[in-house]
């Protein structure tokens, strides 16, 4: 009985109006624990690639895996030797706003599911630059049950303590595009599949990859303000292969806002793309400009790939 109120109450939260997306308003919907910011680390290979489990584990505190059991990526055991008794948190890679066609809930899906490729109501046109890629209308119900109720699921069941949420961009675009054109109602779908997450996984930590902008900052959904739904934000290509002054100012502003989920601090990161764990210069450089603004940074080979875990200097 106790479980269940526990459970009704964690719920009953996310029914509340929030006054805004401060610590308050956050600690009473979700109780997802603290982690320790740094360092942190993306990698998108299988376990073999990593070489040493137990050196990963302890050198990184958050560590962005993909742990979708169609890859065959990494066992719960392996996940368990990362999570370090508990000092790390395993974040799942979890693409939200397009669908890969390489992944297999793209052309099958258990009865009750449509499989992204059967969905073609969904379907927002191919991702510019990324071949294997279709973005996703996030107003499409069925699409959104698929993620919440077969994908997230299924990363949660190898390990995940949370979820590294990609191309919610795609709230972003707008209309006046054709790579992943998305009207109101798509931007707003994809507040609505984040909370629809949170309120099935109200103790998980989701990080928000991109998508920092006005739209994921002051949208709401259902009554909740959608930042409070955030463990963290990262943004990629923020200082390498280039700078990008937006995207840093983005993050400010996120900074600014000054989030306490339920009473640890927001964790804002950059994640930028250096060319190989050879080019440490570069990456020194980039760590102390994302250090120098008060983020958490980490620079890998290149965006997509990520194939390698590069053991930067403290």
């Amino acid at each position: 009985m106790r479980r269940v109120l526990a459970a009704f109450a964690a719920f009953a939260a996310f029914a509340l109006p929030l006054a805004g997306a401060h610590g308050a308003d956050r600690a009473a919907a979700v109780e997802t624990r603290a982690f320790e910011a740094s360092p942190w680390m993306s990698y998108y290979g299988d376990a073999a690639g990593l070489g040493s489990l137990a050196r990963v584990a302890s050198r990184f505190r958050v560590i962005d895996v993909d742990l979708d059991p169609g890859t065959d990526n990494f066992t719960p055991a392996e996940v368990a030797v990362l999570k370090n008794g508990g000092r790390n948190i395993v974040l799942s890679y979890l693409n939200l706003g397009s669908c890969e066609t390489w992944r297999s809930y793209w052309r099958e899906a258990p009865a009750g599911f449509v499989s992204c490729a059967a969905n073609t109501a969904a379907h927002a046109g191919m991702y510019c630059g990324y071949g294997q890629e279709v973005w996703m209308n996030l107003s499409n119900a069925a699409y959104r049950r698929l993620i919440v109720d077969y994908v997230a699921p299924r990363l949660v069941a190898q390990g995940a303590d949370g979820f590294y949420l990609d191309n919610l961009e795609i709230v972003e675009h707008g209309t006046a595009t054709r790579n992943g054109p998305c009207d109101a109602a798509c931007a707003q779908g994809g507040l609505d599949l984040v909370r629809e997450l949170r309120e099935k996984y109200p103790r998980l930590v989701f990080v928000m990859q991109n998508a920092t902008g006005r739209t994921t900052r002051e949208g709401s959904t259902g009554g909740v303000a959608f930042a409070a739904l955030l463990d963290g934000v990262a943004h990629e290509e923020v200082y390498a292969p280039k700078y990008d002054a937006s995207a840093e100012a983005e993050l400010a502003v996120w900074q600014a806002m000054t989030l306490t989920p339920n009473g640890h601090a927001f964790w804002i990161a950059t994640l930028d793309y250096v060319g190989g764990c050879d080019a440490s210069t570069r990456a020194r450089r980039v760590f102390a400009r994302s250090r120098a603004k008060g983020f958490v940074p980490y620079a890998s080979d290149s965006s997509a790939r990520q194939g390698v875990v590069c053991y930067w200097g403290k």
